[in-house]
C-alpha cells in the first residue's frame, strides 16, 4: 500500500506531466468544441508531446482518454461528437496519465465562456472542498478526517456530496487500496502513513446527492438534474504532511 522513495519519484514525474496537460487545456477555447474533439486533443498531447500513455483508454473497456462531465453529469461522461460545449456550461475533465509504469489521476472543472454566478460558486466551493480534504492529510491522521472536512465545507455552503464514488489508492494500478470517501467522521477510518498515495476527488451537487447511471452504462448524472462539479488531485503522505503530485501552476504547494 505504501510507496518507496523511488516509486514516489516516478509518481511525481507522472503527476508533473499530467499537470502540464491541464496547463495546455487552460489555453484552449473550449466553447464550440465537442467533447470528442477535446478527447482527441488530449490524446495527441499525452502521446506525442509527453511521450506518455493515457491510462484511462482501455481501462475497464473504456475507449477514450478522458471523462468529460458536463453540467448535470457527475462523473464518467463519455466523449461524443454530439456533445458540444456551449457558453455557460461547466465541464469536468478527468484525465489519467501513465509514465514509467506509474499512474497519476487528476480533474478540473472548467467554466465555458460566460458562466452564471450560481454555477461559478458551486465550482469554487468544489475546489475549496478538495483542498479542505488535502489539508487534512498527514501521518497519524485518519481517512475519516478527509471526508469530514470535505462534507463540512460543502454543507456549510448549501451543497451535497455524492457518496457513491470516492477517491482511491493509485500507483502501478489505476485503482488500489484504500477507498477515500468524501464524507465521514473525524478520528475514524484507516490510519494514514508516510508513503501512502491516493486521490481526493469530491463531487458536489447543487441539489440533492442522489445520482443515476444512464443507459450507456458509464455516464452518471444527478437524479434531480442539478449541476455538479468536481476537482481531483493525486496526493502522497509525507513525513510531515502531504505532497500534491499533480499540483498545477498557481496552486499552493503543500509541505
Amino acid at each position: 500500500m505504501t510507496k518507496q522513495p523511488h516509486e514516489l519519484a516516478l509518481m511525481a514525474e507522472s503527476g508533473r506531466l499530467l499537470a502540464s496537460v491541464f496547463a495546455m487545456l487552460d489555453r484552449v477555447l473550449l466553447a464550440g468544441m465537442s467533447t470528442l474533439q477535446v478527447d482527441a486533443l488530449v490524446e495527441r498531447f499525452i502521446v506525442h508531446d509527453l511521450q506518455a500513455r493515457p491510462a484511462s483508454k482501455g481501462q475497464y473497456g473504456f475507449g477514450f482518454v478522458l471523462n468529460p462531465s458536463v453540467n448535470e453529469v457527475v462523473c464518467h461522461g463519455v466523449p461524443s461528437p454530439s456533445v458540444v460545449l456551449r457558453n455557460g456550461d461547466i465541464v469536468n475533465l478527468d484525465i489519467t496519465l501513465e509514465k514509467n509504469g506509474y499512474i497519476a489521476d487528476s480533474s478540473k472543472t472548467y467554466l465555458v465562456g460566460n458562466v452564471d454566478a450560481a454555477a461559478r460558486r458551486l465550482v469554487q466551493t468544489a475546489y475549496e472542498a478538495m483542498w479542505k480534504g488535502i489539508r487534512s492529510v498527514r501521518p497519524g491522521a485518519r481517512l475519516g478526517d478527509i471526508g469530514w472536512a470535505i462534507e463540512r465545507h460543502a454543507r456549510r455552503n448549501g451543497y451535497s456530496v455524492v457518496r457513491e464514488y470516492c477517491g482511491h489508492g493509485i500507483g502501478r494500478e489505476m485503482h488500489e487500496a484504500p477507498q477515500v470517501r468524501h464524507f465521514g467522521e473525524r478520528g475514524t477510518g484507516l490510519l494514514l502513513r508516510e508513503g501512502m498515495v491516493f486521490t481526493i476527488e469530491p463531487m458536489l451537487n447543487r441539489g440533492g446527492r442522489s445520482v443515476r447511471t444512464e443507459a450507456d452504462g458509464w455516464t452518471v448524472v444527478t437524479r434531480d438534474g442539478s449541476l455538479s462539479a468536481q476537482f481531483e488531485h493525486t496526493v502522497a503522505v509525507t513525513a510531515t504532511g502531504v505532497s500534491v503530485l499533480t499540483l498545477r501552476a498557481g496552486e499552493p504547494a503543500m509541505a
